[in-house]
């Protein structure tokens, strides 16, 4: 059996065995799936355009058609070399395309892109249970995963990034390792010359702007900072975020505080529930959820809810005025913290 651990993928693909004809790379994250599958082609044949050394399939055809992938990695390369077939899988099966290649030994690389297959799916039993295949998994990155890869991509531009920035960055990635690559070019491109990444550049480059104006419109009105919830009200406006979007990560945020406030008042240290909270509270804000805990009580909490919850029902009765209620209801909680 040759099924590989998440965390051993990229040291299993680097030292493959050439007796592992078939290569199945599958997981949720079909960016990483694509990433890596392009990196191990690559690996044994350089030139990807190459037509007579990089054929290219599709599973569904593939399946209506299983005799061609024998012929494929029977036939010798027009200029020699090494030849490989790569198949991305779709939502017919390739099982009996793959059998009689893995029933003897081959000389062509079979390279398989597929989606989430769960324990038990016959295209990963297949390539699991044979001597003569790899089974890849790709979930989505973790933190530790994405903060080397902006440190690898970053490094690679001459810029280094600031430790908040980094965590923040990290964050706001993720899922898709395609995706996170190009949130982070796009960060070094803006940086570019400066030596150095900094929080605000993560804010202005990465990400939803409208959701880190919410946290921002969030985290003053809990501290009882009017004036900046103000401010940060008047950026979500700008980011075009609708009243009703504001008012539920009010809502959302007073009650993950009103969680935190009973823990407070069981004999809990504001600290050690502030650094107990799931999810994670970045430390970047730590300072003003702390400054919150510090004057709301449970029961302040469960008036300033019901307070959100009615502007929440008035707003959608009273759309043209929903920017009001919002403001409002931002104004009234920042007061009951005070």
């Amino acid at each position: 059996m040759v099924a590989v651990r998440a965390g051993d993928a990229d040291a299993a693909l680097a030292r493959r065995d050439p007796k592992h004809a078939v290569v199945l790379i599958f997981g949720p994250d079909l960016g990483l799936v694509r990433e890596r599958a392009g990196a191990l082609v690559k690996r044994v044949v350089p030139d990807l355009t190459d037509p007579f050394a990089v054929i290219r399939l599709e599973g569904d055809e593939l399946s209506s058609d299983p005799r061609r992938l024998m012929d494929e990695t029977r036939t010798v390369g027009l200029f020699g070399g090494e030849r490989v077939v790569w198949i991305r899988a779709g939502s017919r099966n390739i099982v009996p395309a793959l059998e009689p290649v893995l029933a003897e030994p081959c000389d062509t690389l079979v390279v398989v892109e597929a989606g989430d297959l769960k324990k038990g799916a016959p295209l990963r039993s297949l390539c699991e249970n044979s001597p003569r295949a790899l089974a890849i998994p790709c979930y989505a990155d973790g933190d530790r995963d994405l903060a080397r890869l902006v440190d690898t991509m970053l490094g690679a531009e001459g810029l280094t990034i600031e430790r908040d920035a980094r965590e923040l960055l990290v964050s706001l990635i993720g899922g898709d390792r395609l995706a996170s690559r190009g949130e982070i070019a796009k960060l070094a491109l803006y940086a570019k010359g400066q030596g150095k990444v900094t929080l605000e550049d993560v804010r202005v480059i990465v990400g939803d702007a409208s959701a880190l104006a919410l946290d921002d419109v969030v985290d003053a009105a809990l501290a009882g900072n009017a004036p900046e919830a103000t401010a940060a009200l008047a950026k979500a406006w700008g980011a075009t975020t609708r009243p009703d979007a504001v008012l539920g990560a009010l809502l959302r945020g007073l009650m993950s505080v009103h969680q935190m406030a009973l823990a407070v008042a069981g004999g809990s240290t504001i600290e050690r529930v502030i650094d107990q909270a799931r999810p994670m509270v970045h430390f970047s804000r730590k300072p003003k959820v702390e400054r919150a805990l510090r004057g709301l009580t449970p029961e302040r909490c469960i008036k300033a809810i019901l307070v959100v919850d009615e502007a929440i029902l008035t707003a959608r009765r009273n759309a043209a005025l929903g920017e009001a209620v919002a403001e409002r209801a931002v104004l009234q909680v920042a007061a009951a913290r005070r």
